[in-house]
């Protein structure tokens, strides 16, 4: 007999020497199945298999709280990333009632982009009735949405949705230029619904701080804040 399901299978009374008998015969067996070990339940004697055994158990069970303490402090870091995020959309917010003017609430907002939020390159797109060739600025764009430098950005515009992680070339060129710092991930946020006001663009060099698989949850927030005060 060489498996536990034929040791089941025998009278109670043989069980044990069954269950001893597979173990003989496996040594690796608990290698193999080390979870059983968190679940077993055996008296701290000396010596012999079961000194090993114990300290098998407490091996796996040190391993778990070590994986449980690092999973609690991701968890704990990202919610005190959450939490500064919240407050910094809070004061942005405050900033941008405060701030009144037009043209007021638009310096406010690449100031507290370059500061609060750390953003290297911001772009304010804004879309015009007609085309305008001249450039307001490097944070300033104004632009007709029918514009042929807007075709990079047909489908972002389309979804309207805000999303993060690396542009294409023509889209780099329209935002950026020739910037004096390398862009390695971009977040595009439409401005209004069906992105009506224009879209912001937020430049990092960080390629891994803007990419698809992050929430962009606060990046919808600082748009329907945006164009809230721009409407004003």
């Amino acid at each position: 007999m060489n498996t536990v399901e034929q040791a089941e299978s025998t009278p109670v009374e043989h069980n044990d020497e069954a269950i001893a008998e597979y173990l003989q015969a496996n040594p690796e067996f608990f290698i193999r199945n080390s979870d059983l070990l968190a679940d077993l339940k055996l008296p701290h004697s000396t010596g012999g298999a079961a000194i090993s055994l114990v300290e098998r158990q407490v091996s796996v069970l040190r391993g778990r709280n070590e994986q449980i303490e690092t999973k609690l402090r991701d968890f704990m870091q990202v919610a005190h990333s959450n939490d500064e995020i919240a407050n910094n959309i809070h004061e942005l917010a405050i900033l941008l009632i405060q701030a009144g003017e037009y043209e007021a609430v638009i310096a406010t907002l690449e100031d507290q982009l370059l500061t609060t939020f750390s953003a290297d390159r911001p772009v304010l797109v804004l879309f015009s009735k007609e085309s305008v060739e001249s450039v307001d600025g490097q944070f300033l764009r104004r632009i007709s949405r029918k514009d042929p430098s807007m075709g990079p950005f047909k489908t972002f515009l389309q979804a309207s949705q805000a999303r993060g992680g690396t542009v294409r070339d023509t889209q780099r060129n329209f935002l950026f230029g020739e910037a004096d710092i390398e862009v390695g991930s971009v977040a595009l946020i439409p401005l209004g619904e069906n992105a009506a006001v224009g879209f912001l663009a937020i430049g990092c060099r960080d390629p891994d701080h803007f990419h698809p698989g992050k929430s962009i949850d606060f990046l919808t927030r600082i748009g329907e804040l945006v164009a809230a005060a721009l409407a004003r």
